[in-house]
């Protein structure tokens, strides 16, 4: 059966679960797409991003949000993504921003990025900042890594991963910068299939990714990839659409609900629009409130307790152990 976004499967589930419809909690992550560059092109994105694009935030919309976190207190974590956000010429003034603001920072690299021109200097400006790293790393072996995101990513994913851990990140899990330098990885399955139990498969990163290439970590996320953009279009080539979207419906988790990421936090695209997560953002899907822009806020709690808009494809985020930007929400899928 094919889920469309008109239909809201998720809200039917909500409903015949008896669970009720989603509301925001305080806001306390605020997710920043820096827009759609990236020196990859892989085939799960979400984003359809690409070294083509060319859809940047500006100095007028870091500074808005620089002016709202410190009017929101409540907001202790920046969640930057993009594309990659490191090629966004301002994201290093966005970075020293937030950090002096007194405001964790969690970037989301794909880790290539760091042998780019001019980005030679990034994981030293990373643990100079104490920025959380992110990093998509969707196997540990050479072969799934280079067909979901091209030739020879996973040989320069090892040597950006070990230049990491040479300024510190990954500590060695609760060594003494466990916390301030901390590197967590993200997998992705790589076709139209829900993520492996997290702590088991964390185990197999850490014995591979350890034994292979000396390489340490702090932890794993899972995360399922959601049927929109350019992982849809795939799935329909293969025509496995359908059958995925039927897979996350019978795979919904009741208790995942309540962990999703949309609960406390919002995201802001590259030119200051809302959305509830970054998936809604690439759909296009607004606030379910009055506000649509930073611009027309004061403070960040001023979404607080807002309604959240929701639809078919948030099963993705309820199918199975769940999945949201720290990765899988329960501790099995049964």
């Amino acid at each position: 059966m094919s889920l469309t976004h008109t239909e809201d499967r998720f809200a039917a589930l909500l409903q015949r679960h008896q669970l009720p419809v989603l509301r925001r909690r305080a806001v306390t992550t605020l997710q920043l797409n820096l827009g759609r560059l990236c020196n990859q092109s892989c085939r799960h994105c979400h984003v359809d991003a690409g070294p083509l694009r060319t859809e940047l935030m500006d100095d007028r919309v870091i500074e808005r949000v620089l002016q709202l976190l410190q009017a929101s207190p409540g907001v202790t974590t920046v969640d930057i993504t993009g594309g990659a956000p490191e090629l966004n010429p301002r994201f290093r003034r966005l970075v020293t921003g937030v950090r002096q603001l007194g405001r964790d920072v969690m970037v989301r690299c794909n880790l290539t990025v760091i042998h780019e021109s001019g980005q030679d200097d990034l994981p030293g400006f990373y643990a100079e900042n104490q920025a959380k790293i992110v990093a998509s790393l969707p196997c540990y072996t050479e072969d799934n890594v280079d067909t979901q995101r091209g030739g020879g990513v996973f040989e320069l994913s090892i040597a950006a991963l070990r230049q990491l851990n040479a300024v510190g990140y990954g500590a060695a899990q609760g060594g003494a910068n466990a916390e301030a330098l901390r590197l967590d990885l993200v997998y992705n399955p790589l076709g139209p299939s829900l993520p492996p139990a997290q702590q088991a498969l964390q185990a197999d990163y850490r014995q591979r990714l350890g034994a292979d290439h000396g390489i340490v970590f702090d932890q794993l996320y899972t995360l399922a990839n959601m049927p929109i953009h350019r992982f849809a279009d795939d799935l329909q080539r293969q025509g496995a659409l359908d059958s995925y979207h039927a897979l996350l419906e019978d795979s919904f988790n009741p208790a995942a609900v309540d962990g999703v990421m949309c609960r406390e936090l919002v995201s802001v695209d590259w030119n200051g629009r809302f959305a509830d997560c970054d998936f809604h953002q690439m759909l296009n899907l607004p606030l379910a409130t009055a506000h649509s822009t930073i611009f027309e806020v004061e403070s960040f709690a001023d979404l607080d307790d807002g309604p959240i808009t929701t639809a078919s494809h948030c099963l993705g985020c309820t199918a199975g152990q769940g999945s949201s930007c720290g990765g899988a929400l329960t501790d099995s899928s049964s």
